[in-house]
């Protein structure tokens, strides 16, 4: 259940402004029988004008924990009808762990719900919107994962819709801890539940961020968090309501900009080179837009053994076009091409690939049977760059700035490889992440056609994953070095995602920028060799118990397709 721990990041030095505290006269005191010791949880709810219905439902979801060591913090914020308060009032008197406190104006979200933060006693805080419910046995599943970590400061689990009539929809399966697609999305979200130490220290909520407040905390939780834990299972339940995100996306307009600031507001914090932009199409996503402040040479390592290929209808030797696209398109004015050259490679190639490259090329002969990940290791040690590029040479540069988008994330000290979304010749996708799939690597949505989102958009933003193909992937040379490169027990197949687990092993991340576009005319690297099943069985004996059990794929899809097929139901 829980990701490998993260490495700390820098200390938040921002602070918000402390809350207004709440006037004690305001506050409902624990009734007879309420725990006298400060409870585990403290759920915290701001109110405003919710109707009974909802209430009544939201409120029942909690007093029907499974789990009785909790307070419910609710705080109504200055509600117009006298009757939301004389519930919460009627709630108290009915259970001692029901505490709270009434706002005489209305200050928004992030006001009210660090009201309700300056009054918790809870060691951890969960968040429960006022017309959300939660599952019966959602904070006992919470604390069953601290129970496993005494360093656990961040849990969070899966969540669905629920419409106003009740009907549940949309189940939202969540990958492990990646602070990467947190960049891209919110995915988080409900239910979390953080340390509450922790939320105090880095300043609670922040003003400004109203709509993405929790969003904005997250952020900077994770930025700190020791352990963050996942908890694969749907325990919490977001209504679907006409002002709420979930029903209507035009409901807070507000949201998604101030969703986009709190992005950009970590990416200064952590030391990332770029902005945060909102997507075009999809208001919930974030894009980073490289803004390289460095400028590091990157060592092109490019196979071939010259081999030709039609495309498009004409034959074309590979390498040459690969190579043209590369002078003709790249945006990266900082590279050098590294080209590795199999033994069979017709000396009138590498003539006409050195006319083209001139003094960015470098030439390194391969000798003996072939094996493509020896060629890499040979690439990769006569390079001078500080960031290698692995590249196939049946590949076509589609994005000019892909060099920068690999960049942005490969230049980060805990990130290892960086990928990119690579298309059929006919614009069917062919790679954009690699998922452990029936314990066995497997690239999710092969053959989509190209623009296909994915499941809640995931082929549409840069995210954690398994491993990347080796087709197109930038890794920082020290970090390759480090982990001794490809292995070369994997001459043909799978040398990419041994590549890979070995970093994530080290403690680096894996991520996929499918805003970072290339074609791939696949395979044709390999001259006609196919792919041995000895390999797999090797990389199943180093790796079963991660390919059993894929941190970024877990439980609830389909298992007839790597395609992220919801058991319940597909994603938006």
């Amino acid at each position: 259940m829980g990701a490998p721990q993260a490495r700390p990041g820098p200390q938040v030095s921002q602070r918000s402004e402390p809350p207004e505290r709440p006037r004690a006269e305001d506050s409902v005191s624990h009734r007879p029988g309420a725990p006298a010791a400060a409870p585990r949880f403290s759920v915290l709810t701001p109110v405003f004008e919710t109707g009974p219905a909802l209430l009544e439902e939201m409120l029942a979801s909690v007093a029907s924990q499974s789990f009785g060591d909790w307070e419910h913090v609710l705080v109504d914020d200055g509600s117009a009808s006298p009757q939301v308060w004389e519930w919460l009032v009627a709630a108290a008197r009915a259970d001692g762990r029901v505490r709270v406190v009434r706002r005489e104006l209305n200050g928004g979200i992030v006001a009210a719900t660090n009201d309700a933060l300056a009054v918790a006693r809870g060691e951890f805080v969960a968040l429960l919107d006022h017309d959300d419910v939660l599952h019966s046995g959602a904070l006992a599943a919470v604390s069953a994962a601290l129970d496993a970590h005494d360093d656990v400061d961040f849990v969070y689990t899966d969540e669905d819709i629920i419409t106003m009539a009740g009907r549940r929809s949309s189940p939202y399966r969540k990958p492990d801890w990646s602070p990467e697609t947190l960049c891209s999305q919110m995915y988080t979200c409900h239910l979390s539940v953080f340390r509450r130490s922790v939320v105090e220290a880095v300043g609670g909520y922040r003003a400004g961020f109203d709509g993405s407040q929790d969003y904005d905390l997250t952020l900077r939780v994770g930025e700190v968090a020791r352990r963050v834990v996942h908890v694969p299972e749907v325990l919490y339940h977001w209504r679907a309501a006409p002002t709420s995100v979930a029903g209507n996306a035009d409901a807070k307009p507000h949201a998604f900009e101030n969703a986009r600031r709190a992005v950009g507001a970590h990416l200064a914090r952590v030391g990332f080179e770029g902005v945060a932009v909102r997507d075009r199409e999809r208001v919930n996503l974030c894009h980073i837009e490289p803004r390289l402040v460095s400028e590091p040479l990157v060592s092109v390592v490019l196979p071939t053994a010259g081999s030709v290929r039609e495309v498009r209808g004409r034959w074309r030797v590979l390498v040459e076009g690969c190579v043209e696209s590369l002078l003709e398109r790249a945006t990266w004015g900082r590279w050098e091409l590294v080209l590795v050259v199999d033994p069979r490679t017709d000396a009138h190639v590498v003539e006409r690939v050195r006319s083209l490259a001139r003094e960015r090329l470098r030439l390194v002969p391969s000798r003996g049977e072939f094996n493509f990940a020896a060629m890499v290791n040979a690439g990769v040690a006569a390079a001078r760059g500080e960031q290698v590029l692995l590249l196939n040479d049946d590949t076509e540069v589609l994005s000019p700035d892909f060099m920068e988008r690999l960049l942005v994330y490969s230049l980060q000290p805990d990130i290892g490889a960086v990928g990119a979304k690579l298309y059929f010749g006919d614009g069917r996708i062919q790679h954009v992440g690699v998922v452990a799939f029936e314990g066995r690597p497997a690239h999710c949505y092969w053959g989509y056609r190209g623009s296909s989102p994915g499941y809640f958009a995931n082929a549409r933003f840069a995210r954690n994953c398994l491993a990347v193909t080796g087709a197109c992937l930038m890794v920082g040379k020290d970090k390759y070095d480090e982990v001794g490169g490809m292995s070369t027990s994997f001459p043909i197949s799978y040398n990419d995602v041994d590549l890979c687990l070995k970093l994530g092993h080290r403690g680096y991340r894996t991520v996929v920028n499918p805003n970072a576009e290339l074609h791939h005319f696949e395979s044709s690297t390999r001259v006609g060799l196919e792919l041995p099943p000895d390999e797999l069985a090797l990389l199943r004996r180093r790796w079963a118990s991660v390919l059993d059990r894929d941190p970024y794929y877990g439980a609830g899809f389909a298992p007839e397709t790597p395609n992220f097929v919801s058991v319940g139901g597909a994603g938006g």
